[in-house]
């Protein structure tokens, strides 16, 4: 088990209700707020008014940014910087998703950005040292950016998606009952992001981080538990509570703990289908996942220990062929996607191999992903996404 650091420093309050807090976490940060949020589903839910009662009750001054992307763009960074700017903003409250949440932060750090490109703030966020206070109100379970520090950015007119740190929420508020309307298509989307990200570091070297895997294969057993409830009830508490905790979890570096780093690769070849196609994140993810997994067993079938780890304890397989186990495992996964009603191909996306080549370039940027379970070339990424046609 290799050594690791601890520090979320996000205070989570978990569960019906707990909007409750809102305007005291908010005081403690100043009067003047920016609030962010995506489309119509926090108006059409109620949140929208919900919010702007508690804000208007409790003396705030708000400002609004709406219409952030699926993908967020760099241009909603800039605008949210700007209007942070005018209006001497002291805390910034997303309200939604992984998209508003990770746009929110790119502001937040984009405010004390001393230069005027802030795209090249994105390309080198790791030199950033200060942003304002963000306060989130969490409306899908998917990207887990309520409890860590990442944010993914999107250039569509250099064709780039960019994963970088810029600032931990101070609080998150996660009620499971925001969840409810989300669509099931959207459910099982999140769920496969939800999946992805304990797929990333479980697939690891390291063999003796048994903390870590568990706390990873019970989040798997939640998703596969639950996704499917939630789909066929969408107001079932459990299930969506369950999705919710799992989501926050998955992302938060955790189920990763003492274990070699990974490069993530399908998260890396995702952010390139995402750049140039501007597709749901865990639509993608869940195409790549089983031919990534599918790829890496024929390259060096070693590997199959892991799989049939991964089977024995997330999916009750039994057995001593873990050749034999590794197929099953990536069948049941591919299954998995399939019955929750996720697209299986690229080709039902419409999309075709022509930009294939240069992705895979940039997924592998640094040579990346040389140091993955199975280290990938830049001509394993491409017959990868080829495998994804």
């Amino acid at each position: 088990m290799l050594n690791y650091i601890h520090s979320i420093p996000t205070q989570v309050f978990f569960g019906k209700g707990q909007i409750s807090h809102l305007t005291g976490i908010l005081g403690a940060y100043g009067k003047r707020v920016l609030l962010t949020y995506g489309g119509g589903s926090v108006k059409r839910i109620g949140l929208y008014d919900e919010v702007m009662k508690l804000l208007h009750d409790g003396g705030f001054e708000v400002t609004e940014l709406s219409g952030i992307e699926p993908n967020p763009r760099i241009q909603s960074v800039e605008k949210g910087v700007l209007l942070c700017r005018q209006n001497r903003i002291d805390v910034i409250l997303a309200v939604g998703g992984g998209s508003t949440i990770d746009c929110s932060k790119a502001i937040a750090a984009g405010v004390y950005y001393e230069g005027s490109d802030l795209w090249e703030m994105v390309r080198n966020a790791r030199s950033l040292q200060k942003a304002l206070p963000l306060v989130d109100i969490l409306t899908l379970s998917a990207t887990g950016s309520e409890y860590d520090s990442g944010a993914v950015i999107t250039n569509l007119d250099t064709h780039e998606k960019l994963g970088r740190t810029f600032t931990y929420p101070a609080a998150s508020i996660c009620d499971p009952t925001y969840t409810f309307s989300v669509s099931a298509y959207q459910t099982a989307a999140g769920s496969a992001d939800i999946m992805s990200h304990i797929f990333e570091g479980y697939f690891s070297e390291t063999q003796d981080s048994c903390l870590s895997d568990g706390i990873a294969e019970t989040v798997l057993k939640t998703v596969i538990r639950y996704c499917p409830i939630a789909i066929a009830k969408p107001d079932n508490y459990e299930a969506r509570a369950n999705l919710m905790s799992a989501s926050s979890i998955a992302c938060s570096g955790i189920p990763e703990y003492g274990k070699q780093r990974t490069g993530w690769p399908c998260h890396a070849m995702e952010h390139e289908l995402s750049a140039y196609y501007d597709i749901t994140h865990g639509v993608g993810l869940a195409i790549l996942t089983p031919r990534w997994m599918r790829f890496i067993l024929r390259k060096n079938p070693a590997c199959a220990w892991r799989f049939a780890m991964l089977g024995r304890n997330v999916l009750g397989l039994t057995g001593e062929d873990e050749a034999g186990m590794a197929e099953q495992v990536v069948s049941a996964i591919e299954n998995f996607f399939h019955t929750v009603g996720l697209p299986s191909s690229l080709r039902e996306l419409k999309i075709g191999s022509e930009h294939f080549a240069e992705m895979a370039v940039h997924a592998n940027q640094n040579e990346r992903l040389s140091h993955a379970f199975v280290p990938l070339t830049t001509d394993d990424l491409t017959a990868i996404y080829h495998d994804c046609l």
